[in-house]
């Protein structure tokens, strides 16, 4: 009876000893594409703000699907050309908070970002919330979907 015993409380403490192991190593890979996404996040206001096309290009996937706060929809090419306008120009475009969850090979991103600039003379402060879908193929992440809705002001 005691051998079944001590044979037990080894292979019960065997697991107790490697679950930290496999989960920090599962949860790294997971931070890790949660920092990458974050970061694309922050590069995609920067360079949506300072109408780099190429930049916005690589970031976002050809099969966007881009809704503005009015509730206009846009594909890639679309967005693209909306991006080139110079009729607005932000002097600022940050994120007040985002959270991302990462699933396998797709990312949800939730947040609010902040909008100042000016334009067509005027100036202008927009702050909208938005979920951003992100795909990972082939080891790169693509912003797949953006939903944008503008928080009124108070």
């Amino acid at each position: 009876m005691r051998a079944p015993v001590r044979i037990w409380l080894c292979v019960v403490s065997a697991a107790l000893a490697f679950t930290p192991v496999l989960v920090a190593q599962e949860k790294s890979t997971a931070t890790n594409d949660e920092i990458q996404v974050r970061q694309l996040e922050r590069a995609w206001n920067q360079a949506e703000a300072h109408h780099d096309v190429g930049a916005v290009t690589a970031i976002v996937a050809d099969t966007l699907t881009y809704i503005e706060f009015d509730g206009s929809i846009m594909n890639k090419a679309e967005y693209l050309r909306d991006v080139t306008k110079t009729t607005y120009q932000a002097d600022h475009l940050y994120d007040e908070g985002l959270k991302v969850v990462i699933y396998g090979n797709a990312a949800v991103v939730s947040g609010i970002y902040r909008e100042t600039g000016t334009s067509k003379g005027k100036t202008y402060t927009h702050r909208v919330r938005f979920t951003d879908t992100w795909i990972k193929q082939n080891g790169v992440w693509r912003c797949a979907a953006s939903q944008n809705t503008l928080i009124p002001n108070k």
